[in-house]
């Protein structure tokens, strides 16, 4: 059997596991013959453990699809979806929503959630409107805007949670370190749509990631449209940060070593390296969910805390790989 097709088939199994296993893993054992009683521990297993599972898989899966695109569009292995501001500019709403200690709901989701969404977005636009405003909408002026973009709504954030007082921003600080904490499937629901829309955009452009990978003056001799490409890409990936930003708050590192492990293990074409990731990130963040419930259990850490500890190391790791 040929070593890609091990790959395959360990990353299957990999995610099969994640889904049969990881409800079962928690602070409180949960028995077979319990989930279909109507007990506390049924309504624990299929409110809380099943839900949160699904939530780290869509989330996983469309932060490695998005960072996907973003490596192949900046042609640097470092790039993640972060990298325009769009997590930033989804905190600062959420956090904005916060710090007004208002509390609505509208279609079913509460108003934090759609201030992330619209945080995500309007970054998002505001990056491309200032790279349009410097020149044509070029990767590096891209780059630059939205590495500036990041910066200004993170301080921005610093100063809400001056402003706030201490139980306001302590909810702030809260949820940036990100959580997968979701109960019932409604927000599940209402996130996944958009988040496989994404995705479903990028997988049909596999073939011109391909091009821009290999260089934007290749990939316009090729005969690629340039400019709609990425317009199409930057709005996919911003509505699938937005989307996963609003559900679970800014989960890091994500997007940046779910398709860099693809990479090194099924090379850079990317018609196959998509699903991969795919693979990968529906196993990679409920798996890191599973180790922040259990590492200090009783307490629980944010998931979050658990990708940056392993992003960190990671990214010093691909910085000395790829130097010259």
């Amino acid at each position: 059997m040929k070593k890609t097709t091990w790959i395959w088939w360990g990353l299957a199994l990999a995610w099969v596991g994640c889904l049969l296993g990881l409800p079962w893993i928690g602070v409180e054992a949960i028995r077979p013959q319990d989930i279909l009683s109507g007990s506390p521990e049924a309504q624990v297993f299929w409110s809380l453990r099943v839900p949160r599972l699904l939530a780290g898989m869509l989330a996983g899966s469309t932060l490695g699809m998005a960072g996907m695109a973003m490596q192949a569009l900046f042609r640097n292995p470092l790039a993640e979806p972060f990298t325009l501001g769009t997590a930033s500019g989804a905190s600062l709403g959420a956090c904005f929503y916060l710090w007004t200690g208002w509390s609505f709901g509208f279609l079913g989701l509460s108003g934090q959630t759609w201030f992330a969404f619209a945080g995500a977005l309007l970054s998002l636009g505001l990056v491309y409107g200032f790279s349009q405003l410097a020149g044509r909408a070029r990767t590096e002026t891209l780059l630059l805007a939205g590495v500036a973009g990041g910066i200004f709504f993170s301080s921005l954030i610093l100063l809400l949670q001056y402003l706030a007082d201490q139980v306001h921003s302590l909810r702030m600080l809260r949820w940036l370190m990100g959580s997968l904490e979701v109960v019932g499937y409604w927000e599940l629901l209402q996130a996944a749509p958009l988040a496989l829309l994404g995705s479903g955009l990028i997988l049909a452009l596999r073939f011109e990631l391909n091009l821009l990978a290999a260089g934007e003056d290749l990939a316009v001799a090729r005969g690629l449209d340039l400019p709609r490409v990425k317009l199409l890409l930057l709005a996919g990936v911003g509505v699938m940060v937005g989307t996963v930003v609003a559900l679970t708050g800014p989960v890091g590192f994500v997007g940046l070593m779910v398709p860099h492990i693809c990479r090194q293990l099924l090379g850079p074409d990317h018609r196959r390296l998509a699903w991969a990731v795919l693979l990968l990130g529906m196993s990679f963040l409920p798996a890191c969910d599973a180790v922040a419930r259990v590492l200090l259990a009783p307490a629980e850490l944010p998931v979050g805390v658990i990708t940056a500890l392993l992003g960190g190391p990671f990214f010093l790791w691909v910085l000395t790989r790829n130097r010259p």
